[in-house]
């Protein structure tokens, strides 16, 4: 086993870190915790602490530090997972829906608009019910799923009156009848590591929002859809959500701060430990890459 000094980036310690910090310390790797909330980055000078590292990890929770952060990295030279360009995409629904599409990864159908009139429209062609989503957001926060006009107009005019230019982007998706659950798959680089699936009464089965979990086994089908979901967005680390329709499944999104906690608790696999084991193999090919280069 190759030595490896790792840098863990993060605003918070959750069990999801703890879990990965618990599993790199069993294996004597060395740890840097970099915790962004204390972190400046210099456009030119790279900090002397993250001159020795071989590989960071993005565990932060803001989308705006993860980004900024990912693309510091990168411009140090630094190996950095999940990348700077995974990152934009996964954060942003609209990216990531775009992504998935011109990938063609079966994906709900979507539009967007940018007033109230427009969104209007949209709501209308897809009829009743549809759902409304933020364009950045996680944990099944501000969605909406929306039943009637009266329904729609009164969620857009409070969007609308909301002051960050984000919520005046409306995105407005199929609502896709799930049988009362969806599934998350995690993987590196498009290979599962584990599956689970997420029941709930809710319409929003994220577990977050408290839903049952149980393992899920992944068919071919579901293989095939989770390796062009990971290629689309870039590769990586990541949690690919799946739901089951009449036609085969489709995917809704990819995560690329995945939390996996939950999915932990749900199977047998070892997920920090095959996560470890991935990281250690991406150290090792950014090595190799490094020595070609300056040979």
């Amino acid at each position: 086993m190759v030595h490896v000094h790792v840098g863990i980036l993060y605003s918070r310690i959750r069990k999801d870190e703890k879990l990965l910090l618990n599993e790199l310390r069993e294996r004597d790797h060395t740890i840097e915790k970099i915790d962004v909330r204390k972190q400046t980055f210099d456009i030119g000078e790279v900090p002397e602490a993250f001159t020795d590292l071989d590989i960071v990890v993005d565990r932060c929770l803001a989308t705006s530090r993860s980004l900024y952060a990912t693309q510091f990295f990168e411009a140090y030279d630094v190996p950095v997972v999940n990348s700077h360009e995974t990152a934009d995409i996964c954060a942003d629904k609209v990216k990531n829906s775009l992504a998935l599409e011109q990938a063609g990864v079966p994906t709900p159908n979507t539009k967007v608009a940018f007033t109230k009139e427009t969104a209007m429209e949209a709501i209308e062609e897809f009829g009743y019910p549809c759902v409304l989503k933020p364009v950045v957001g996680s944990w099944g926060r501000l969605m909406a799923k929306i039943d009637s006009p009266d329904a729609a107009e009164a969620i857009l005019e409070h969007k609308a009156t909301l002051g960050h230019y984000e919520h005046k982007v409306f995105y407005v998706q199929e609502f896709v009848d799930k049988p009362g659950r969806d599934i998350r798959v995690v993987a590196t680089d498009g290979e599962p590591i584990a599956g689970m699936v997420r029941s709930s009464d809710h319409w929003i089965t994220n577990a977050a929002k408290g839903a049952e979990t149980d393992v899920f086994e992944p068919d071919e089908e579901a293989k095939a859809l989770v390796r062009q979901a990971s290629d689309a967005v870039g590769g990586g680390l990541l949690g690919i959500d799946l739901m089951e329709t009449e036609d085969g499944y489709t995917v809704h999104e990819v995560n690329h701060t995945v939390e996996f906690k939950a999915l932990d608790g749900a199977v047998e696999t070892d997920v920090a430990g095959t996560v470890v084991d991935w990281l250690e193999e991406r150290a090792a090919a950014a090595a190799d890459e490094e020595l070609e280069v300056s040979a």
